[in-house]
């Protein structure tokens, strides 16, 4: 998302950046960024007049809950302003993904055509424009959902800051595995526990001096319970520094089973030269035809042997080191992502009106499905000032 209002503010474009949601601890300053930053209510008809006064070009919606709270009220305020939805990643994808790692089961196509892909295909519909993570998930919806491509935008991880001259700590300097990922994000917590109960034991029994570390947000009690010096297996949480943490680590632990988009955390091991473990669903749309930096198993035996190699033999570490340049520069060239971006925009922007009529079906569902949502919507604000 930071990328993203980067890309826009760099465009020409002035930021507002709305939400309804209570403010974290660990949020990032906006205001300090240059960006307008309100807060919104849900269900509630100040919205309109907020939207109405702002008289934006572009919505943005923030995931496909955010579309089906607001896209109504946007389309009908301000109906030249294109919508645009960026999922992130697909929910229903990694909701289906989950439920059957919890069952032992590859994933059914038909377990995908689900009440929560219902409503995520239907704001994809809806928007003028969405954004795509993935090549995985852009294929998907046109083989499986017979979405047009037209309406779907391929926009990886823009990634401005790598720097191939930067010196970072080598092999010598670095120390420990680490993991890292919000323990709120039910694929995150999955592996820490896999890797507690699985993927470490395994590396411990060669590697009995070895340390893993586990950082991220919000780490629950469950999480802490976990913690065990005497195992080496430590629970550390939050992090100011992640990059300067993951450049002095050897290796990176991501042993994912379930999930969906890219992975933030790999992209961030390779920007600090350090070689990661993962798994294929980790690694898939990242990699493409390129060599990963590091190692992509699924078996746990393999996977902790690949991990025992990369921490212990300083050649196999510089090689896995090497690749991630290349494939940084090829898979997630910023120039390029900006630039398709830009041109899809300005493509929507000179011709809406034939763009959206070529959407039938998006026009149907905001039509007719959008009526159910504002109706309901009222009702929850006219019984909320009931109560009041």
């Amino acid at each position: 998302m930071l990328s993203l209002l980067a890309h826009f503010s760099q465009s020409g474009y002035a930021i507002t950046f709305a939400s309804p949601a209570v403010r974290g601890e660990h949020k990032v300053d906006l205001h300090e960024l240059g960006y307008d930053e309100v807060n919104i209510e849900l269900n509630h008809s100040s919205f309109d007049a907020f939207i109405s006064a702002l008289d934006p070009q572009l919505v943005m919606f923030d995931r496909f809950m955010m579309e089906e709270q607001f896209g109504w009220r946007v389309a009908n305020t301000c109906p030249k302003a294109i919508r645009i939805l960026d999922t992130e990643d697909l929910h229903f994808l990694r909701d289906a993904r989950h439920q059957a790692c919890k069952q032992h089961i590859e994933v059914n196509p038909d377990a995908l055509k689900s009440e929560l892909a219902m409503r995520e295909i239907a704001a994809i519909l809806r928007c003028d424009l969405s954004l795509i993570i993935s090549e995985f998930e852009m294929e998907l919806l046109q083989s499986q959902f017979n979405i047009d491509p037209n309406i779907l935008v391929y926009c990886p991880f823009i990634i401005d800051t790598f720097d191939s001259a930067k010196a970072l700590p080598d092999f010598e300097q670095r120390n420990h595995f680490v993991s890292i990922g919000n323990f709120r994000h039910a694929p995150n917590w999955d592996a820490v526990l896999y890797l507690k109960q699985t993927i470490w034991p395994l590396i411990r029994a060669k590697l009995p001096q070895a340390q893993l570390h586990i950082y991220g947000a919000y780490p629950p009690p469950k999480a802490t319970q976990l913690h065990s010096p005497k195992t080496h297996f430590y629970v550390d949480g939050w992090i100011d520094d992640a990059m300067h943490m993951l450049s002095h680590a050897r290796v990176c632990l991501a042993p994912l089973r379930f999930g969906a988009g890219l992975k933030g955390k790999l992209a961030d091991a390779m920007l600090t030269g350090t070689p990661s473990v993962t798994t294929p669903l980790g690694a898939q749309g990242m990699q493409g035809n390129m060599d990963w930096p590091g190692a992509i198993e699924e078996e746990p035996i393999n996977f902790a042997n690949q991990a025992i190699k990369l921490y212990c033999e300083q050649d196999v570490w510089q090689r896995a080191a090497l690749k991630a340049p290349p494939l940084l520069q090829q898979r997630f060239d910023p120039t390029i992502i900006k630039q398709r971006l830009s041109d899809r925009i300005e493509q929507v922007e000179k011709a809406l009106s034939q763009h959206r009529l070529a959407n039938f079906t998006g026009m149907m569902l905001q039509h007719h499905l959008h009526k159910s949502t504002q109706y309901m919507s009222q009702w929850i604000e006219a019984k909320n000032a009931k109560k009041n």
